[in-house]
């Protein structure tokens, strides 16, 4: 659910101007340097209770003159920029910077790409970034986008696997908005599935929908898993998950993205 700057929103249906394109490709690494790219946590709260329960890390570049650009088009440019690594880490250490002043029992999300997990080295390099935190790392969940092909599965597996092992969880983000590719399930270890928010859109009206909900909700039962809907933006919309048994939720029905501090007052609220 990210904030999108109007050009973007344009561009994402008729195509991003290369200019642009090439612009933004090569300001990157200045922009990180500079601090532009900033830290936002979107508030998780527990189905049974209703209480927060941790926070998802999303990254925002606020750039001067364009606005405020999306995790998503952010991660893109970073792609074709060759910064993805540059950019994920320094999204992972300002995450973990900003949430060791939370209360022990905030956990916090992180997403991670394909690309990081298919390099050998990621698993190691990871686990210190946390060690340097001094955050515990059952604090934290990697979230694999699930319609993100992961090319090397052995790869990426191994890594989640030595992560898991420090206490580290793990969850398929995004399930639901590609082609539910269900054989990661089997293949990569995991402990959560975060449903995308299409998943949760159309549940409140359509019987199909909650259907659908409900069968991936017994599938995650089956194999023991965890359950994060993610989108929610009306009350109706929080009570359907909470009754088909979720175990998270996280829309905009009760936190738009926010900085750390917000989410501490919230959290004490």
């Amino acid at each position: 659910m990210d904030l999108e700057s109007p050009l973007f929103a344009t561009a994402g249906r008729i195509g991003l101007p290369s200019k642009i394109e090439l612009a933004l490709e090569n300001e990157l690494p200045a922009a990180l340097y500079r601090g532009e790219i900033e830290v936002l946590f979107q508030p998780q709260f527990a189905c049974a209770g209703g209480h927060m329960v941790g926070a998802e890390a999303l990254a925002r570049w606020r750039h001067p003159t364009l606005g405020v650009i999306g995790a998503d088009q952010l991660f893109t440019i970073g792609g074709r920029a060759g910064q993805v690594a540059a950019l994920s880490r320094h999204v992972i250490v300002r995450a973990l910077d900003m949430a060791r002043s939370w209360p022990a029992n905030l956990h916090l999300s992180l997403n991670v790409t394909p690309q990081e997990l298919e390099d050998p080295r990621f698993a190691r390099d990871f686990a210190q970034i946390v060690a340097r935190s001094g955050i515990a790392p059952q604090r934290l969940m990697l979230e694999i986008t699930e319609d993100l092909l992961v090319q090397d599965v052995a790869t990426a597996g191994k890594a989640l696997a030595a992560l898991r092992q420090t206490g580290l969880r793990v969850a398929l983000d995004d399930f639901g908005a590609g082609f539910c590719n269900f054989a990661y399930l089997k293949q990569l270890p995991m402990d959560a599935i975060k449903l995308d928010r299409s998943m949760v859109e159309g549940v409140c009206r359509d019987p199909r929908d909650r259907a659908v909900l409900r069968a991936i909700v017994a599938l995650a039962v089956a194999l023991e898993l965890d359950v994060v809907a993610e989108g929610v933006e009306t009350e109706a919309q929080r009570d359907v998950v909470v009754d088909e048994g979720c175990t998270y939720w996280q829309g905009f029905l009760q936190a738009e993205p926010m900085s750390s501090d917000a989410m501490m007052e919230l959290a004490a609220g």
